[in-house]
């Protein structure tokens, strides 16, 4: 038996959107999607991008965020991450990590904000791992006391909720998401921007085509340029194909909670193996992490072979070549996030994945457990 990773799901929803688009029927799709998600997340505004990266990006740039300013991000995050902000010639500063949820440590978060107070700190962005998030209450509340702002990449938490609300709707001042996120890619890039804020919004939509400014009463040709932007547009048939997966996805996440509550039954108590905490009933489970405590590489190699492959959210930024070197950063600035990345494993999980799937994958993994001493 074959497990991928991720497997992608195109239904008769998906084919009749894109055939609409394909058919001159229906080239709105792009508008439609912002209107649906907006409504879907509960946000005020939506702005539909051509992938998750272009959405951080276009972030900070309604952020005005300058040469020299700082954003602080978690150091267990995808490239992606800092990699927008270094693109403005800005500082990424790495907080380390939660030890159970692998996201920011919001203790040291505060710590930090406390003993740097300064008009160049501009932002945090909050990856939420796996969907779960952070006490993002708290989190807000630090952000009014230091004045920065909160960007949210929710790259694997579409659809996800804080306190029954979704993610995007509680409070952030910038949520991105990406339809396609590493390691589970889709057939289609896309991603969102979604605020309740009108001027990040309005600034967004200009720069997000080149900040082209038109007057609606002249030709349609004449156009002027007031700022520097880019093009993070997303195309109708990407939209098209979003729009029906959207629908799905409340059941998508029902079907991944159901999923890792059959992981967790099947493999507590075994041998090397730490199953999630499974007591966050909003825990949406866009990935499923177990932690491996001896040789996790090796571990995934043995389960490679049985043909299943597995994921790692992610590598520490600080021990990538480029922050390394550039930060001057040392292996052990980082702790809880070297441990957990020394352990951490993610699992396949997708809403289409068969009981028996599970079952052998599970079978599997307590087959190489016992190999282990």
């Amino acid at each position: 038996m074959k497990i991928p990773f991720f497997k992608y799901e195109s239904g008769r929803e998906e084919h009749s959107n894109v055939a609409d688009v394909l058919d001159s029927e229906d080239l709105n799709q792009v508008a439609q999607l912002e209107e649906e998600f907006a409504s879907y997340i509960g946000a005020d505004y939506a702005l539909a991008t051509s992938h998750g990266t272009s959405a951080l990006h276009l972030a900070m740039l309604a952020l005005d965020l300058k040469r020299g300013d700082k954003v602080v991000c978690s150091v267990n995050a995808y490239p992606n991450v800092p990699e927008v902000v270094r693109h403005f010639d800005a500082e990424p500063v790495f907080i380390d990590i939660e030890a159970n949820t692998y996201n920011i440590n919001l203790d040291l978060l505060e710590a930090f904000l406390e003993d740097n107070q300064s008009k160049k700190l501009k932002a945090v962005i909050v990856t939420h791992i796996a969907g779960t998030t952070v006490d993002l209450e708290r989190l807000y509340s630090i952000a009014k006391i230091y004045d920065v702002k909160i960007v949210e990449d929710a790259c694997e938490a579409l659809g996800a909720t804080y306190k029954g609300n979704k993610i995007g709707s509680t409070g952030a001042d910038i949520t991105c998401f990406d339809f396609s996120p590493h390691l589970k890619k889709n057939v289609c890039n896309g991603g969102m921007l979604v605020t309740n804020d009108d001027e990040i919004m309005e600034r967004a939509k200009l720069l997000s085509n080149h900040a082209i400014a038109r007057d609606e009463d002249a030709l349609e040709y004449i156009y002027d340029v007031v700022d520097i932007g880019n093009d993070y547009s997303m195309g109708e048939l990407e939209a098209a194909y979003i729009r029906a997966q959207i629908t799905k996805q409340d059941d998508n996440i029902a079907r991944q909670q159901e999923i890792a509550q059959m992981f967790s039954e099947a493999l507590d108590g075994t041998s090397h193996i730490t199953v999630p905490d499974m007591s966050n009933e909003e825990h949406p489970f866009s990935l499923y992490i177990i932690k491996v405590d001896k040789n996790r590489d090796s571990f995934a190699l043995d389960l490679k072979k049985e043909g299943i492959e597995t994921g790692l959210h992610y590598i520490p930024l600080h021990l990538l070549t480029y922050y390394k070197s550039k930060y001057s950063l040392k292996i052990n600035n980082y702790p809880k996030a070297l441990q957990s990345f020394q352990q951490v494993l993610s699992l396949p999980i997708y809403p289409n994945m068969e009981d028996k799937e599970v079952k052998f994958i599970c079978e599997k993994i307590k087959q190489i457990a016992k190999t282990k001493v």
